[in-house]
Order: C-alpha cells, then structure tokens, then sequence
C-alpha cells in the first residue's frame, strides 16, 4: 500500500484518516478541497484542477482524500488502494455537526481562507450548506462506492470497505503493528 485514495460521504473522517495513512506510510497526503476551493469558496477551473491532482499521483506514493468525479480516473489510475469509510448516516452526522460549529465559532480556517460561515449554515440549498450536503448526498455515495467495488473495471484496485470508528480504528491498529 503505497498509493492511497480516501473515499465516503462528507464528514466521515476521511481527512483524519488520511493523515494518519500518510504518516503511517511516510508519504505525503493531499486533500482535493484544499485544490478545488480557491478563496471564498470559488470552484477550481476542471483543466487546472485535473493538471495539479495528476502531478501530484504521478509520485511514487501518496494519500488523497476525495470523492471529486473529475479526478478520480487520475487518481484510481494510480492508487493500488481504495479505502472507503462508510459509516451510517446518523454517526456521519453525529460527527459533521459539533465539528461544523466549532469551526463556525473558532472561524477556523479550513484551507485557501475558506472559513464555515453562518449564511452557509443557515442555507436550505445543499451545495452552500455542508450538513445539508452530506445529509442528501449519504446514500447515493454509497451506492456510488458500492458499485464501484463491484465494478470489474476496478479489479486491479484494492478497496478496504470500513463500516465504523472501531473498524477504522482496528485498522489504523494493523498498520502501526
């Protein structure tokens, strides 16, 4: 395992996951928002965001944390392996709501000056508001994964499917050991 492409829904963990991976396996990680989302939450254009992913897995080994359709033929091409976090619904927002408050309150800054903003929040429409987002989005990401791990086209990948935090966390054990 040397190339590591982190999968599932929004606010499972995968950005946790994945600096643990890279730590684990001494390689460095990379987290498709932090390319996607230039300041004030402006998209990245597909053809630069497609030429910076790509230079980034054409290194030996790596970790990347996303579910971004416009590259994941870039980075599956490289990956020897797929880890896939999913967990339910109410543990993924169990998760993403005291996390999305706190960066709310701390204005913590997630990445390119991008911070949670309240209006955001308080958004009905799901792509502005990241609770809503990963509400509506749970079950067609799995279905997504789901299919993909079936998918013959994919035989060459190796996915390791985690349905929890414990699961996760035996895991993360058998690497360190």
């Amino acid at each position: 395992m040397q190339r590591v492409s982190v999968v599932g829904t929004s606010g499972v963990g995968k950005t946790t996951l994945t600096g643990v991976l890279a730590r684990a396996l001494d390689v460095p990680a990379l987290q498709l928002d932090a390319v996607h989302h230039l300041p004030g939450w402006t998209p990245i254009d597909t053809p630069t965001f497609r030429q910076q992913v790509g230079a980034f897995v054409a290194r030996p080994g790596w970790v990347v944390d996303g579910n971004y359709a416009a590259v994941r033929d870039l980075v599956w091409a490289r990956a020897d392996t797929v880890v896939y976090l999913d967990y339910p619904r109410w543990r993924v927002m169990r998760q993403l709501v005291p996390r999305t408050l706190r960066r709310l309150i701390t204005r913590e800054e997630l990445y390119n000056g991008n911070r949670e903003e309240l209006p955001n929040l308080l958004s009905r429409d799901p792509d502005r508001n990241i609770l809503l987002w990963a509400w509506t989005t749970h079950r067609a990401k799995r279905e997504e994964f789901t299919a993909a791990m079936a998918d013959p086209a994919n035989a060459g990948l190796r996915f390791i499917h985690l349905t929890s935090p414990a699961h996760t966390a035996d895991f993360v054990r058998t690497l360190r050991e």
